[in-house]
């Protein structure tokens, strides 16, 4: 399917493009029609982080008429570089690959235990964080859209009995009637066609895992994505400028993805109410004598300096920098008591999704191609086993050479989770999350595909994950979840306890485990979060 723009969805479209050219740091939808944007220094809501959460408030708010001010700390991904494209690319990156590294930190480390997957580079407020904590280090987008700019856009639904399982207070009903349905029509969900996939050379990856799956008694299921298929198969025929087909993903996609910045927030954008100010750090949250927010918040330039500390009032505040950014701001009010009455559950049932990555060596004449998309259509289903629940997503490794690895992204059902503890020393948060812990999911996913290589008398492979012989990617994670979860430390639409017209919008609310890539369902509760609040919440 394709997306159609509205006029103000151009008009917000427009607003991003010609923010970008001038170099502004507050986008609105007059920033496409004048020299310099209005300065907002308040407004009656505010959002922090642009990412689904965010995108979802925003959109909602500005269309109810409310003036929204949104605060990224990320830079807006609209501005092309030196070599005319605004992502670098993934065999060459640059310092817009990365936020604020010397050298790029790829989920493989090594190809045959050498080091020729990551590069030097200069510091830069690139599009992709790794989050290093003791046993365990996150992945982040970093710009106007968040997650959407960095991830693999599988927009999955999640198996409607463990939804209602997780959270067990919310009407599944409406969820799976009503909110993903609009989440889908909203973020541009489409699928890849059938007869294309089956015989194009770009995913003999995914049919090659597919016949090793089902040579052990496996199902596989199509997975729905963000990315325009269409215009993938434009980009195979050579018709339309390569992005998927060029190995472009983790340090974004120049063409071809229908990331947030081309639906809710162009759409956000598009109403006249909402300016989003980039490059800003909320780092304090406290509550005035008068029942508002006051926030503080560093703006920092390309160098990662700070240039300017800023105060922010508003009435409604919504919390959407995820599962770590969102939990953190929380911890520390709460530690440092200028929100001393948030719930003592704040800080808990964070979880991996059950996250590991391995490969499996395939025989020589198992190819699996030179050419791979880098958009995942595939995953092996396992979902239903009782004993050893897995959903494996099938990823592409493209290298532009033919190299027989199979590789895999694993969601288990891993039931360990871990809290966050604000660090005076730092002013910031540790999180208790153990290898003990990650190793419940290891074992899950050797079970899996154990049967697996036993079956098609094959290997895993070695060579990927650093030095010696790891075969599990155990300590990182795609999918961070929980910290401020739905029903424990908010009420059961996301307002936090202790607090009015106080809201979480993002992963956190998910206890830690969702059985598949949880955006699309980040989308849909912040869907049903603002039709309660708006309905409820706020003045006519």
């Amino acid at each position: 399917m394709t997306t159609n723009l509205t006029r103000r969805q151009i008009l917000g479209v427009a607003a991003l493009q010609t923010a970008a050219a001038l170099g502004f740091t507050r986008i609105n939808l007059h920033s496409a029609q004048a020299a310099e944007p209005d300065a907002v220094d308040s407004a009656p809501a505010i959002v922090i982080g642009s990412g689904y959460g965010g995108a979802v408030a925003a959109l909602r708010l500005g269309q109810a008429g409310i003036r929204t001010l949104v605060l990224e700390m990320g830079r807006l991904w609209n501005n092309p570089g030196p070599d005319g494209t605004v992502f670098c690319s993934t065999s060459a990156p640059d310092g817009r690959s990365m936020w604020f590294r010397n050298r790029t930190e790829a989920p493989l480390a090594t190809f045959l235990w050498l080091d020729v997957v990551n590069r030097d580079i200069s510091p830069y407020p690139g599009v992709l964080d790794r989050v290093h904590f003791d046993a365990m280090s996150v992945y982040v987008g970093r710009g106007v859209g968040g997650g959407s700019l960095v991830n693999g856009g599988m927009a999955v639904t999640p198996v409607q009995s463990y939804f209602s399982e997780q959270f067990p207070t919310v009407d599944a009903t409406e969820m799976y009637g009503t909110y993903f349905p609009r989440a889908r029509s909203m973020l541009g969900v489409n699928t890849i066609d059938r007869a294309w996939f089956e015989s194009t050379e770009w995913y003999r990856f995914a049919r090659t895992s597919r016949k090793a799956a089902a040579n052990t008694g496996l199902k596989t299921t199509f997975v729905p994505n963000v990315y325009d298929f269409a215009y993938m198969r434009r980009e195979a025929d050579g018709t339309a400028t390569r992005s998927a087909l060029a190995g472009e993903v983790i340090y974004g996609n120049n063409h071809g993805k229908r990331s947030l910045d081309k639906t809710y927030l162009a759409s956000a954008l598009g109403t006249g109410n909402v300016t989003i100010n980039t490059l800003e750090r909320v780092r304090e949250i406290r509550r005035a004598a008068d029942g508002t927010y006051v926030l503080t918040a560093d703006r920092i330039d390309v160098t990662g300096a700070v240039v300017e500390t800023k105060q922010y009032g508003c009435t409604y505040l919504f919390l959407a920098a995820g599962s770590i950014g969102t939990t953190e701001l929380l911890l520390r009010a709460r530690e440092k008591g200028t929100l001393p009455a948030l719930d003592a559950s704040v800080g808990t049932g964070w979880g991996t999704n059950g996250n590991v990555m391995l490969a499996r060596a395939n025989h020589v004449w198992d190819t699996v191609g030179a050419d791979e998309s880098t958009i995942p259509v595939m995953g092996i289903d396992d979902w239903a086993n009782a004993d050893n629940p897995v959903f494996a997503e099938i990823a592409p490794l493209p290298t532009g050479l033919e190299h027989w690895v199979s590789l895999y992204l694993a969601i288990t059902k891993n039931p360990q989770r871990a809290s966050f503890t604000y660090d005076p020393s730092t002013d910031g948060v540790k999180l208790g999350w153990s290898a003990a812990q990650s190793a419940v999911s290891v074992s899950m996913a050797k079970k899996l595909f154990d049967r697996i290589n036993t079956a098609n008398s094959t290997i895993y492979r070695y060579d990927l994950f650093g030095a010696g012989s790891k075969v599990f990617a155990d300590d990182f994670t795609y999918h961070p979840l929980g910290g401020c979860v739905l029903g424990r430390a908010t009420d059961d639409h996301g307002r936090v306890k202790g607090y009015s017209r106080l809201y979480v919008t993002d992963g956190s609310l998910v206890p830690g485990n969702l059985g598949v890539n949880p955006f699309l369902t980040i989308t849909a509760l912040a869907e049903r979060t603002m039709a309660r609040v708006l309905s409820e919440d706020t003045a006519p």
